[in-house]
């Protein structure tokens, strides 16, 4: 029975008791009703996350998407959104929380667990509206076991590439842009262009064009790498192993986050991985900090069984179950992971030194879409030999960001902070 129903039930009930008429109505509890959740994981991934959560002994209901962007906005136009929402983008996140369709989690959860940069507000006294229920580290580069690379750039033949999802085609080819922004220019420039702070007209400066153009310039070295880039799926084939593994064009390397093992399946033991910064054009070697990203739980609901649900998922307790059955990595700091010297690498960047988040994930959608959008329009001019406008391009995003700043003003939540200095 959905909520849109029940509401009717009840008004129809009380103009029938208005009315004088004796009528006895039952409708289902919200509270017996299982939790929905809306998230990303699927296959593998959904099942180990449902072992979790039926832990916790709260009714729910599950679904899994990778177009969890476009199913999600269905169900909040339709007035129907799911009670709990689990995904990456903050800056989406922050546009329903300024719309008021998402609930505080205030007290739902100890934020001296987490801290900089999954921490969501300014200050203590300010609204919490996300907290990070998964971690991932980007700025790495994976290679077969025995196969690692010289600390050089390496060309766009070694590279494994591929700019197709399901939902958000070109992310791939965004988070190559904001590792080279980071790694040139380092955590403060990188924050600025993040958030739009100020006036400059960031994506028309002289380090964002810079480093987009040393992406574009490794795509031209070989049309038919960037043409495979354009048509590929980032995850490879649904039966196989990976592009590091499945891909029949010699390529070694993948620059892709701390998730990429789930795409490796039964040959993730057989893979290493190295900080990105010396691999990727230009090179120079020095690690300025490293981007990482998350998943982020939201609620849409005031629920006592939904904030329940948060409240056990984000807990040191919680967090611990979902870090060891699923293998994956937590934002929490009292969760110890564990594993082989790859998990340690891993768990070593992501809880100590200079951190930012994606930058894409904390934009307004529209200008993350505009990033996208101009990321795949990079491979397919490289692929098809033409000339690549960097400058025209970043006008186009840059042209969506003034009238997304024209129109939404202070985005009241969205995050203040993306890169942590410790």
């Amino acid at each position: 029975m959905t909520r849109r129903f029940r509401l009717l039930v009840l008004v129809m009930a009380l103009l029938l008791v208005a009315a004088g008429s004796m009528v006895v109505v039952w409708t289902q509890q919200d509270d017996e009703e299982p939790v929905t959740i809306l998230g990303t994981w699927t296959a593998a991934q959904e099942e180990r996350f449902e072992t979790v959560l039926r832990g916790f002994g709260i009714p729910f209901r599950y679904q899994g998407t990778a177009a969890q962007r476009e199913v999600l906005l269905s169900k909040v136009q339709s007035g129907e959104p799911p009670d709990i929402v689990i995904m990456p983008g903050l800056g989406e996140l922050a546009e329903y929380a300024d719309q008021n369709l998402l609930e505080p989690l205030n007290a739902l959860y100890d934020p001296q667990e987490y801290g900089a940069p999954w921490k969501s507000t300014g200050s203590p006294s300010e609204d919490v509206y996300w907290v990070p229920v998964k971690a991932d580290l980007k700025s790495i580069v994976w290679y077969r076991e025995g196969n690692r690379p010289a600390a050089a750039p390496a060309p766009v033949e070694s590279w494994c590439l591929g700019m197709g999802d399901d939902g958000a085609s070109g992310w791939p080819g965004t988070d190559w842009i904001e590792d080279l922004v980071l790694q040139r220019e380092g955590p403060a420039f990188y924050e600025k262009w993040a958030l739009d702070t100020g006036t400059p007209e960031w994506w028309r400066s002289d380090p964002v064009r810079t480093a987009w153009e040393a992406w574009a310039g490794l795509l031209r070295q070989n049309e038919d790498a960037a043409k495979r880039a354009l048509l590929t799926d980032h995850r490879g084939a649904p039966d196989g192993n990976g592009l590091l593994f499945d891909d029949r064009q010699g390529c070694t390397l993948e620059h892709q986050g701390s998730f990429a093992p789930s795409f490796y399946r039964g040959e993730a033991r057989h893979a290493g991985l190295m900080d990105s910064a010396p691999l990727l054009p230009g090179g120079g070697g020095r690690v300025r900090a490293h981007e990482v990203t998350g998943d982020f739980a939201a609620l849409f609901s005031d629920r006592p069984a939904a904030r329940d649900l948060i409240r056990r998922l984000a807990s040191a307790e919680g967090q611990q179950k979902w870090a060891d059955l699923a293998d994956v990595f937590s934002a929490n700091r009292r969760v110890k992971h564990r594993g082989g010297p790859v998990e340690r690498a891993i768990m070593r960047r992501l809880g100590a030194g200079p951190r930012c988040l994606d930058a894409s994930d904390v934009m307004a959608p529209a200008v993350r879409d505009a990033f996208y959008e101009a990321a795949l329009l990079t491979v397919a001019r490289a692929a098809a030999g033409q000339d690549v406008d960097v400058p025209g391009l970043l006008k186009d995003v840059q042209r969506v960001q003034d009238a997304q700043s024209a129109r939404s003003g202070d985005r009241r939540a969205a995050p203040k902070t993306v890169c942590s200095t410790r």
